[in-house]
C-alpha cells in the first residue's frame, strides 16, 4: 500500500517516484560515508601538507585585497 500525501493535490511526481528518490537518497548516503571511511587513512598519508598550501592561498589572496585596497586611498 503506498503512502497517501495529502498537501500534494497535483503532484509533480508519482508516489512511486517520490519513495525511490527516497530510499536512493538514503542508500547513496550510507554508501558515501562507509566509502569516506575506507579512504580516510590514505587521504591522511597521500594529501599531508595541503593545509599549507590552503594557508598560503589565503595569505596571497588577502594581500591582493591588502594592495587593492591601499592604492583606492
Amino acid at each position: 500500500m503506498l503512502l497517501p500525501l495529502p498537501l500534494l493535490k497535483d503532484p509533480m511526481f508519482s508516489q512511486g517516484q517520490i519513495i525511490f528518490a527516497i530510499v536512493f537518497f538514503v542508500a547513496f548516503v550510507i554508501l558515501i560515508t562507509f566509502m569516506y571511511g575506507k579512504d580516510k587513512l590514505l587521504h591522511r598519508k597521500n594529501y599531508k601538507g595541503v593545509k599549507w598550501i590552503l594557508v598560503g592561498f589565503l595569505a596571497f589572496f588577502l594581500l591582493l585585497l591588502a594592495i587593492k585596497f591601499g592604492l583606492k586611498q
